[in-house]
């Protein structure tokens, strides 16, 4: 059955954001507006929709400037960045890496993030569980921390 919920434990460090989340066998999917179609809600998706939601609402990020799981070849390997926006230049902007509520945001979740940065050349990363949140600026030499979550401008 069709179901509009708030989404449920474990709790989000994100403002709350009203899900639709449909049970088919007991497995929960999760509507995704962006790419109209629903997914299956794993820890990892919660917090994606959560800080979608969040780069729309707090950041400035317009809908048709994120994609999700975006290609990047790295070594001649195909990854996929969790969501990367866009600029008015169509160039990436913001890359977000989200992991499950339990993983630690740590120096390899930074290194995963970095090196699919090599590639795509974003001027901020955002490390996020849903609960601990890291925000980071590219500058010419490394990558400086943030105190908060960069503003779109379009």
């Amino acid at each position: 059955s069709l179901q509009k919920t708030m989404a449920t434990a474990p709790q989000i460090n994100f403002p709350a954001t009203e899900l639709q989340i449909k049970v088919v066998n007991g497995d929960e999917f999760v509507w995704d507006p962006l790419r109209g179609k629903y997914l299956l809600l794993t820890p990892e998706e919660r917090v994606r929709r959560y800080a979608i939601a969040f780069l729309i609402s707090h950041c400035g990020a317009m809908p048709h400037s994120i994609a999700q799981e975006y290609a990047v070849n790295i070594n001649g390997t195909a990854q996929r960045a969790d969501i990367v926006v866009f600029n008015r230049d169509i160039k990436p902007e913001i890359l977000v890496e989200c992991k499950a509520p339990e993983v630690k945001i740590d120096k390899s979740v930074l290194a995963q993030a970095v090196r699919y940065n090599a590639v795509l050349g974003a001027r901020y990363i955002i490390l996020t569980n849903g609960h601990q949140h890291l925000c980071v600026e590219r500058t010419e030499a490394d990558y400086k921390i943030l105190k908060a979550f960069p503003k779109m401008e379009y």
